[in-house]
């Protein structure tokens, strides 16, 4: 019996170290400015498609143009109303932005997506612009549209800012980013002040979608909340 008890002893010391895992250091903090784990500030509830290709004739092109877009719907669940004035950022692998420029996409873009998608309310994003009132019955449909950037997409990204208040400042020293809390902060900040917005960041991948453009499947990946 005293040899079992010694035996078992032995083993559950040899558990220790493997133990010791479970009590880690947390992970390093990031070293560039993330969002509150809990939101700072009010947010909007955005619901928004997959990005589809489509080709449209537009006046004034000799071939058919090429664009992508993704149709959304803003809701204000807030206890106020707010305003919606937001930027749609479409990132490339290369590292190309390109933002969603509603006054100068032809309007026979829009028109186009619009009775693709057979959706009889979805309006411009230059009209849903502005204040949107509390309630579901008040939300927002538009779509986001964009020149096509390349005929093989691969893995991309769209930010778009707007749906949250959070906005913190911050100046950089030694070539990091320092949050401004206090009124002598912002004094000395100077030309080094830097504005971020709580940003939502979607990716998506496309796999060989330079073969046959917009017939591909788009997938989805996990989102993200960023400060940008």
């Amino acid at each position: 019996m005293r040899k079992t008890t010694r035996l078992l002893a032995l083993a559950l010391l040899a558990l220790i170290p493997a133990a010791g895992g479970v009590f880690a250091d947390p992970p390093a903090k990031p070293s560039y400015p993330v969002p509150y784990v809990y939101p700072l500030s009010w947010e909007l509830k955005f619901e928004h498609g997959l990005p589809q290709r489509i080709v449209v004739d537009v006046p004034g092109s000799k071939a058919p143009q090429a664009y992508w877009y993704m149709t959304y719907l803003v809701t204000n669940k807030t206890d106020r109303e707010q305003m919606w004035l937001p930027t749609f950022e479409f990132l490339t692998e290369e590292g190309k932005v390109i933002q969603s420029d509603a006054k100068n996409i032809p309007n026979k873009v829009f028109e186009a997506i619009k009775a693709r998608e057979h959706r009889p309310l979805l309006d411009p994003a230059t009209k849903v612009a502005g204040t949107i009132r509390l309630g579901d019955a008040e939300a927002k449909e538009s779509v986001a549209i964009w020149e096509e950037p390349a005929l093989r997409l691969g893995r991309f990204s769209i930010f778009i800012s707007g749906l949250s208040g959070e906005v913190r400042q911050f100046k950089k020293v030694d070539g990091s980013l320092v949050e401004l809390k206090t009124g002598a902060d912002f004094k000395d900040a100077k030309d080094n002040l830097v504005i971020l917005r709580k940003t939502l960041q979607l990716n998506f991948f496309i796999n060989g979608d330079d073969v046959y453009p917009g017939e591909d499947v788009v997938n989805e990946k996990a989102e993200d909340w960023v400060m940008r």
